[in-house]
């Protein structure tokens, strides 16, 4: 039995996948102050829905895999650790001057953000490598333990270590390591050519002292995980969600904690890439992940999971550039629990603000006075409030309606009905927009492709998404409630390991980068002879950061060999290059040479083996047909055919105007729109035209 959990803003979700392969979903509320105790929470509800005492259902546990936003949590509102800064003397400034970019260039009253570590808590240590890893001047010992002391008088907990070419040349940073480990012991500490090795100082900088900083709390945070886990019963392995895309061993990732960043939504292409393959037999699909706080949105092209090495912490210049790779994710403040609201100039606004967990939608009942978009499709009869969670949870309609009244119709001058679909249709177009940005201007027709709608709030205006978008489909997986916790469940163990070495097409290194690669292939095997106990298998992946030359960015491309024995090898490089250039750019130089400046490797080991078909939930349950009034704009209120998700059978199809419910969404099927049940369990929906 395995378990995978998926803490939200608003809700903690659950899978549980048995032995015999069945899952089974499960929902609790986030606990903000105290994460864990959410997740204890959804696993007692499982505890419950199977029957047995909570002991007794986590004994029967083999891996339990965790996404969290703690991490990121941590950074926005400032709860990380008091960090130092140690960069080469003559360098103070890397956190200050970062690249230059600014969002409004001609603006000269924006204010210029300030460094992650302040520069009081920026010291400059001497000794310096040049770029070849020759030693210009020694690393200085007494300078250094004089910083040290320093440091403790401030009380520093913990160190970001970040020299001049230690990617070249590492041994200044393992001097510092040393002296930190002699003198204060106990205090963690982050050595960037350990960390990130890759160029760009103001990268790997910004890197080295996120991590830093976050080392304390989630090292005890982790922890804190294992051991209430172990309290409650639970003797298996606890894997945690990374910002690539798979997952790492808690201890190991607690010990580089800037993978946790982006660890929950990570997970949604992963699991969206799976069912647009089986379900739609489309390799492109969009992946919507609509939760109660945030609209996450991905773009899984030709299979490819898509990743990006521009993720920033907050607005791209303003925030903070984290210069780690992550599965590329965009969110804007759009969900279930996003407040609606007028301004002075009598102009709807829905988001950015949340309701989030606490107090949550009025409907809920828990103190929460200002409409949602929750509380507008409640009002508009999309929502069943008798059975919202199948059930377990009862809402107030009559609040819904009355906050709806008070703070949007009659400022508007509208109807309750009005004011709620104006709510939704807001909210659609602000989604909508927020997937233009990763598709239309990447050169993508959202029409080619397929819209996978996940979250617990994603059936409510999927298909009026899909429609602005001309989508040809429109899936919500089964399991679509909780997308990130279905993706984590089929995530592999992955980790990645990176090398610089510059070389040029028309003078290649043979020697340098076959000795490269070998080493990458021997820090691979040894991460799968340590932490792949037990797996079904593995693989091994190489790739290059490459440009034409005078480029100032690389792009990362696919090795097509492993080692690089002739100059037909060399051209099918080329050749890969070339194209995937085209591909990003629309233009390509194939006369031109090309720059590799560093190589990576990627390994990742299967966890769980054959998926096809065991991604349906277990216990379809039977619901008599029944109908109720929704308000669709255009149409007025209909009356509307209720079905059960889980009852409908593969091939079933249902025509809008149609609501379909499960314990944990509620899809609704517009006029004009017909879904139909595949296999998989997924509904397909043709969004037709209204």
């Amino acid at each position: 039995m395995r378990f995978s959990v998926d803490t939200g803003g608003t809700f903690t979700d659950l899978i549980v996948e048995g032995d015999d392969g069945a899952l089974r979903m499960f929902k609790a509320a986030t606990n903000p102050a105290n994460p864990i105790l959410g997740v204890i929470e959804a696993l007692k509800v499982a505890a419950d829905g199977y029957g047995l005492p909570l002991a007794d259902l986590l004994a029967r546990g083999e891996m339990f895999i965790y996404g969290t936003t703690h991490a990121i949590n941590a950074i926005i509102t400032g709860n990380t650790a008091r960090t130092a800064f140690l960069t080469s003397q003559g360098h103070p400034d890397i956190l200050v001057l970062r690249e230059g970019g600014r969002v409004e260039p001609f603006n000269f009253q924006a204010p210029f953000p300030d460094p992650y570590v302040p520069r009081a808590l920026t010291f400059e240590i001497p000794g310096r490598l040049m770029v070849d890893g020759s030693e210009r001047t020694p690393f200085d010992d007494d300078a250094a333990i004089a910083v040290i002391d320093e440091m403790k008088a401030r009380g520093v907990a913990a160190v970001a270590v970040c020299l001049i070419w230690s990617i070249v040349n590492a041994d200044h940073e393992k001097r510092m390591a040393a002296l930190l480990d002699e003198h204060m012991p106990g205090v963690p500490y982050t050595l960037s050519h350990v960390l990130n090795p890759t160029l760009r100082e103001y990268r790997r900088a910004s890197s080295t002292c996120i991590d830093a900083s976050l080392k304390p709390m989630m090292q005890a945070y982790m922890r804190d995980l294992t051991h209430t886990l172990a309290e409650a019963g639970f003797g298996g392995r606890v894997l945690v969600v990374t910002s690539q895309g798979g997952v790492m061993d808690a201890a190991e990732v607690a010990n580089s904690p800037i993978h946790l960043i982006n660890s929950g939504p990570s997970m949604a292409p992963v699991s969206g890439r799976y069912f647009s393959n089986i379900d739609e037999d489309c390799d492109t699909a969009i992946i919507a992940d609509t939760g109660g706080t945030t609209y996450d949105v991905s773009l899984v092209r030709r299979n490819r999971i898509p990743w990006t090495r521009e993720t920033w912490i907050g607005q791209p210049y303003r925030g903070h550039m984290t210069g780690f790779p992550s599965v590329d994710v965009k969110s804007i403040g759009a969900g279930g629990g996003s407040i609606a609201w007028v301004d002075e100039g009598g102009m709807l606004h829905v988001g950015p603000k949340s309701a989030g967990a606490v107090p949550g939608p009025v409907c809920y009942g828990q103190g929460g006075e200002l409409p949602t978009v929750t509380d507008a499709s409640l009002a508009l009869g999309y929502i069943d409030p008798a059975f919202f969670l199948g059930g377990t949870k009862t809402l107030d309609l009559a609040a819904a309606r009355a906050a709806i009244e008070t703070k949007l119709a009659k400022p508007l001058g509208l109807s309750i009905e009005e004011a709620a679909a104006a709510v939704i249709r807001i909210a659609t177009e602000n989604m909508v927009q927020a997937i233009i940005d990763i598709t239309v201007n990447q050169g993508i027709d959202p029409r080619d492709t397929v819209l996978v709608g996940g979250g617990g709030a994603a059936g409510l205006n999927s298909v009026l998404i899909a429609r602005r978008l001309e989508s040809r489909r429109l899936l919500i997986p089964e399991v679509g409630a909780a997308l990130s916790a279905a993706g984590a469940m089929m995530s592999d163990l992955t980790s990645t390991f990176h090398k610089t070495l510059f070389t040029r097409t028309s003078g290649f290194d043979f020697a340098g980068v076959n000795g490269a690669l070998t080493e990458l292939r021997t820090r691979c095997d040894d991460f799968v002879a340590r932490y792949g106990t037990g797996v079904d298998s593995h693989t091994i992946r190489f790739s290059a950061e490459a440009r034409y030359p005078e480029q100032v960015w690389e792009i990362e491309i696919p090795l097509p060999v492993e080692r690089f024995a002739s100059a037909a090898e060399l051209r099918a490089l080329e050749d890969v290059f070339h194209k995937a250039h085209d591909d990003i750019f629309a233009i390509s130089d194939p006369g031109s040479p090309i720059e590799i400046v560093g190589w990576t490797a990627s390994v990742a080991c299967r966890l769980r083996g054959d998926q096809g078909g065991s991604l349906a939930l277990s216990d379809p349950g039977k619901m008599d047909a029944a109908v109720r009034m929704a308000y669709f704009p255009g149409h007025g209120s209909l009356t509307t055919a209720v079905h059960r998700f889980e009852a409908m059978k593969p091939g079933e199809q249902v025509a809008g105007p149609a609501i379909i419910e499960s314990s944990f969404t509620t899809v609704v099927v517009n006029p004009g729109a017909v879904a139909e049940r595949r296999p998989s369990g997924s509904l397909s929906i043709d969004p037709g035209r209204d």
